[in-house]
């Protein structure tokens, strides 16, 4: 039994789903509409250029689950996978993780994106296993705050060693997908590096280390 691991956003979905999540509490006018989209769309360039500031991201990203009541933000949720995620699942991408589950692999997803976000979504695609960012929870409610190391660049190793440690596994023969050059630390601690429509960085380290590259999208 082999360990697949997958990435998240913009490898089984075609869509970024933290930016679409700002964008969904756009619509909602659940957040300020000047600020808040300027700050979503900034994060997220920073974090195609490679120069995300983790914890400054996180105090903007993690703000609004504090500011409302976990029902509402329980039904929101419900209406995002309907309107954000649903239509970005890539049946290429659901017919991967098929075969690795016909392989009896262990599958896991690691994500930089919160826990709140990809728990429903990584629930949706039937894989157990999710190692994302956590976002700290006191008296029932978020405090708007993250616990623990981020999974992001290095910190998806960290969690990844730890998460290996605690259910007694290795990286013998495994397998990590992704489209993103932020994931070049953990592309190469595993047996089988992919890059799925890899974002142009990405593209050229995997060409020039003779990496599969291949495509999930329709």
């Amino acid at each position: 039994m082999s360990l697949a691991i997958f990435d998240l956003d913009n490898t089984l979905l075609s869509t970024d789903s933290d930016h679409a999540w700002g964008e969904f509490l756009l619509e909602q006018g659940a957040v300020d509409p000047v600020a808040y989209r300027e700050a979503n769309d900034r994060f997220l360039a920073d974090y195609e250029a490679g120069t995300l500031d983790i914890h400054a991201f996180l105090k903007v990203a993690l703000r609004p689950l504090a500011e409302h009541s976990p029902e509402q933000l329980a039904a929101w949720h419900q209406q995002f996978m309907a309107s954000k995620i649903e239509p970005h699942v890539l049946s290429k991408g659901e017919e991967l993780v098929a075969r690795h589950r016909a392989r009896g692999d262990t599958l896991l997803i690691v994500t930089a994106t919160n826990r709140f976000i990809t728990g429903p979504i990584a629930e949706r695609l039937g894989i157990d296993e999710l190692i994302a960012v956590e976002p700290e929870v006191s008296d029932g409610r978020y405090t708007g705050r993250a616990t623990g190391i981020p999974s992001y660049r290095e910190g998806k190793v960290e969690r990844l060693d730890a998460w290996l440690v605690d259910k007694d596994l290795t990286l013998d023969d495994s397998w990590f997908y992704s489209d993103s050059h932020n994931d070049l630390a953990l592309l190469e601690r595993v047996e089988h590096p992919v890059a799925v429509d890899p974002d142009p960085s990405l593209r050229e380290v995997a060409e020039a280390r003779g990496w599969k590259i291949i495509s999930l999208r329709d």
